[in-house]
This record gives structure tokens, C-alpha cells and sequence, in this order.
């Protein structure tokens, strides 16, 4: 009997010290003694324990954050709000940004809006220069008829046709004017109704004693040039300075710069024809609203000007004019003038900038030392040639070149920009017009004993836009 209560103690020890033991004692409640299951702690655990890593709970830490899986899972719905977790810094924030944005908005797609076709007006234009017509004499002035012909007149006294770009073998009509130096047949201008009456009007210098230079009008009636009306007579010529330039205004007057012919005094005086602009009715009489009563003079002043042409859009009257040779030992100062009616343009008194109030100032000079010997002129309006839109274009016949002149104003015109066009490629260059295509023509100047011809001048050259 004892022995097996001694066996049954030491099974109840054994037992007992098998037992498992709790993590932490727990404090049980006075009275009771209640077991709390491993694994699950009471709420005082749960208020009271700081958490370990390694133990799960059922609420996230308030203050640090568990590490986000790298497969981010959605968050479990929890009763107390978590802590903000600030958005990590970039790697190398930008200069200009110092706080990256916490997300980066999207691009707007940007609206295309159609561009134009460009006009290229900003892009300098390079000319091409070709031959149109070979094989004349000293070719003065060209003046178009229509699309097809055209006229041009030969110093020695011819007036020819050219159809399609070919010269027609035989004259129009042919004077007599040979062996008159600068003098010859000169200038050339169309009725404006000439189409209903083949009216033109020519200026050349004849002989009757000593040179003189006429203007008459002719007749163009089938396929031939005659019937001469002498409009003015006994203009005073020489074998220089005859002047020469013919031309209509937009008031329908017929215009003629005559020359000095060698006597400079002559510009100066009221009652010469000479060294003047003269301007008359179709049929050779005095207009009426003439700056000097009863007189043909529009202006005074001149030396030799062989330019002449308005600008169609203002209206504007513009001149060339050759300077001094040796005249008062002064050499060069050729000018471009913008002719007001009544104006005195100096010479022989001044030259070059006076500042005189007597007399009007060249809007533009070539100076004491160099020279151009201008010629014939245009102020170009045009669509072809734009970027030459209302440009003055002149010849050069020592100068050997086309000069361009870019103008400022419609009232009081001033020189902005100039240049040199084809500078010693051509000679001698005299006419420059507008084809009813809008390219420009001019005519060389080679064979009038002052220039180097080649073998088919005198030529008429085209310009247009190089392709």
C-alpha cells in the first residue's frame, strides 16, 4: 500500500515537471485562478508589450511601418489610421525643382495647327541672266508692244522689230543720223492708245548746220513705221550731252530730258530747251498746269539725263543723271533724282549735296570719285522679280552694272540700301525696262566705241528668278 502511493507521487512529479511554462507570468485575478491559452494575449499584453519583429499582430505599429512587400498586397482595413508615409526623394533632384512633384503630370497633346505654304520672302533671290535678243548696234531704248513684240531703237538710226525673241531682219524705219556722236536715234515711247492708233514718238538727233535733236511723232500702220508729225524742233544738241530719254506720265503728258549739249549755261536758263525736263500734251503744245507759264520746262538743271520713269504705285518721277567730265575740274557725282515739278536740280552752280536752298539735293550721288554714267531706269512692280518690289533699277555704262535702289517713303523719298548687279559681266549697260512677263530686260552698250564687244553684241539680256 505505501508502495504504491510513493508510485503514484512520483508519477504526479514526473507529470508536473513536464508541464509547459508561459513567456511571461501573468498576474491572475484575486479569487481565480484562470490559465491564458499560449499565443494569446490578454489586452494588457496587448496595451502594455512592446512588439516584437518577429511577432505578428493584428494592427500595424502606429509609429514605424512594417517594410512594403515587393509584391504590394491591398491594405488590411484597420480601426486606427496610419501614420502618413512620406514620399521617398528622388535620386538627384533637379536644380530647378528642389521638391520633386509627388506625381508627374501627364503631357497635354499638343493641337497641330497646319503651316502655310512659305513664300521663301525672306530668301534672297539669285538672279539668272539670259540672252534674249544678238547682233544689234548700239541698241538705246526697247519698248514692248504686247506679249509677243516688241521695238527697239539702234543709235545709228534704225528702229527694229522683234517678234517671239527673234530680231526681224529688215528696219521699221531708218533716219538719218550716223556720225552724231552721243546724238542718233534715241528715244521711244508708245501711245498709250496705240493699239486703235499706232501712235509712237521718237527723239533723235538730226544735222542742219550744227547737231540737233527733234521729237516727232510716227505712225505704225501695216507692218510699216511713217507718217512723221514733228512735235518740237531745234532742241540744241552736240556730239555729248543730247539727252535723249522719252516717256508718258501717269498724266498722260509726253516727257523728254534733253542735254546741255556742251554748253552748261544753258541748264540754267529759262528760255533754253536745253539741260532741262520738258513736258508737253500728245500733240506737242504747252500744258496748262506747267510750273512755268507757257513754257515746256517742267524742270532746270540738268547736265544729261538719260533716266526716266515713274513708281505706278506712288506716283513718283525719278531721273538719272551723268555728272561733271572735267567740267570746273570736277569729275563723277552722277546722281538719281526725284523730279517735283519747277525744281532746279543745280547744275552748273552745285553738285553733289548743296544744301542750297535754290536747288534740289540728288536723293542719291555716286561722289567726287567714282562714277556710274547712269542710263536708263525702271522702278520694278512686279510679282516675278519680288524681292525687287518697288527697287529702282538703273544701268551703268562706265560702271558696268544694273544698280539696285531700295527707297523709303511715298512723300519724301529717301535711299535705304543699294548694290551691284552683274559688275563687269555684261559691259556697258544702257535701257533697263519690264516685260509684260515681269522679267527684267536691258540692253548693252559695247559697241559705241567706249566698250569691249564680244563677239554677238550689242545684246538685249532677260533676268529672271534662277531655278
Amino acid at each position: 500500500m505505501i508502495r504504491r502511493l510513493l508510485m503514484l507521487l512520483i508519477v504526479l512529479a514526473i507529470a508536473a515537471s513536464c508541464a509547459p511554462e508561459t513567456t511571461e507570468p501573468t498576474t491572475p485575478t484575486p479569487g481565480t485562478e484562470q490559465e491564458t491559452p499560449v499565443g494569446e494575449p490578454t489586452p494588457d499584453d496587448v496595451a502594455l508589450a512592446t512588439p516584437s519583429p518577429t511577432v505578428e499582430t493584428p494592427y500595424p505599429p502606429a509609429q514605424t511601418p512594417s517594410p512594403a512587400p515587393q509584391t504590394p498586397s491591398p491594405a488590411p482595413e484597420t480601426p486606427y489610421p496610419q501614420a502618413e508615409t512620406p514620399s521617398p526623394a528622388p535620386e538627384t533632384p533637379s536644380p530647378e525643382t528642389p521638391y520633386p512633384p509627388a506625381e508627374e503630370p501627364a503631357s497635354p497633346t499638343p493641337t497641330v495647327t497646319p503651316s502655310p505654304t512659305p513664300d521663301n520672302s525672306d530668301v534672297p533671290m539669285e538672279p539668272q541672266v539670259e540672252v534674249w535678243v544678238r547682233n544689234l548696234e548700239i541698241p538705246w531704248e526697247l519698248v514692248f508692244i504686247d506679249e509677243e513684240r516688241a521695238m527697239v531703237t539702234e543709235r545709228p538710226g534704225r528702229l527694229r522689230l522683234i517678234v517671239n525673241g527673234e530680231l526681224q531682219p529688215q528696219p521699221l524705219l531708218t533716219l538719218p543720223t550716223s556720225g552724231l556722236g552721243e546724238g542718233g536715234l534715241m528715244g521711244l515711247v508708245l501711245d498709250p492708245n496705240f493699239s486703235q492708233n499706232g501712235h509712237l514718238y521718237l527723239m533723235y538727233t538730226y544735222r542742219d548746220g550744227a547737231p540737233r535733236n527733234r521729237i516727232s511723232r510716227f505712225t505704225w500702220q501695216d507692218g510699216q513705221v511713217g507718217n512723221e508729225n514733228i512735235l518740237l524742233d531745234n532742241i540744241p544738241g552736240a556730239r555729248i550731252h543730247n539727252g535723249g530719254r522719252l516717256g508718258i506720265g501717269p498724266d498722260g503728258k509726253l516727257y523728254a530730258t534733253t542735254g546741255d549739249a556742251s554748253d552748261p549755261d544753258l541748264a540754267q536758263n529759262p528760255d533754253s530747251l536745253a539741260g532741262k525736263l520738258l513736258r508737253m500734251n500728245l500733240d506737242g503744245s504747252v500744258p496748262d498746269d506747267n510750273p512755268f507759264s507757257g513754257s515746256l520746262v517742267y524742270s532746270l538743271g540738268h547736265r544729261n539725263a538719260q533716266g526716266l520713269d515713274w513708281d505706278a504705285e506712288t506716283g513718283l518721277l525719278y531721273s538719272t543723271e551723268h555728272g561733271p567730265t572735267g567740267e570746273f575740274g570736277l569729275c563723277c557725282r552722277d546722281e538719281l533724282n526725284h523730279i517735283v515739278a519747277g525744281g532746279n536740280y543745280g547744275w552748273p552752280e552745285v553738285t553733289l549735296d548743296s544744301d542750297d536752298p535754290r536747288f534740289v539735293d540728288p536723293i542719291m550721288h555716286s561722289g567726287p570719285d567714282n562714277t556710274w554714267a547712269p542710263a536708263g531706269m525702271v522702278v520694278y512692280r512686279g510679282d516675278l522679280l519680288r524681292h525687287w518690289h518697288g527697287n529702282i533699277l538703273f544701268g551703268g555704262l562706265r560702271g558696268q552694272h544694273i544698280h539696285r535702289v531700295v527707297l523709303e517713303g511715298e512723300e519724301e523719298p529717301r535711299v535705304v540700301d543699294s548694290e551691284l548687279l552683274f559688275h563687269r559681266e555684261y559691259g556697258r549697260i544702257r535701257a533697263v525696262v519690264v516685260g509684260p512677263d515681269g522679267a527684267l530686260y536691258f540692253t548693252t552698250s559695247n559697241r559705241d566705241g567706249r566698250g569691249q564687244p564680244v563677239a554677238d553684241d550689242d545684246r538685249i539680256l532677260r533676268v529672271v528668278p534662277s531655278q
